[in-house]
């Protein structure tokens, strides 16, 4: 007599949860990205404060995590380019480190 697999299947994330752990993945390689490893998304996902001005990043950082996010969005979310590379601009926008060499010429 064999012996039985008593693991339960792997259940898939719903398009919810895989939002979420996006989210997730593309905040700690932002993090990553801008030589602060040892940040993480737990430790910034409840604080109400400004807390992307106490890390930067530079403004290649930043392009180099969109152009990272884009493909980790194309891959995982099955997004087609023009709408991974939009979301990861919203992304910047909301949950973006401060950029370190951004100047602003009028």
């Amino acid at each position: 007599m064999g012996t039985t697999d008593t693991a339960a299947p792997k259940k898939r994330m719903s398009r919810e949860q895989k939002l979420q752990q996006a989210v997730i993945d593309l905040c700690n390689q932002m993090f990553i990205i801008a030589g602060h490893e040892g940040v993480t998304y737990e430790d910034v996902k409840d604080r109400k404060d400004a807390w992307y001005t106490d890390w930067t990043m530079t403004v290649a950082q930043n392009e180099e995590w969109k152009k990272w996010g884009a493909a980790y969005l194309k891959k995982n979310l099955r997004m087609n380019t023009f709408l991974a590379e939009r979301q990861m601009s919203w992304l910047s926008l909301d949950w973006g480190l401060k950029l370190s060499d951004f100047h602003f010429n009028s």
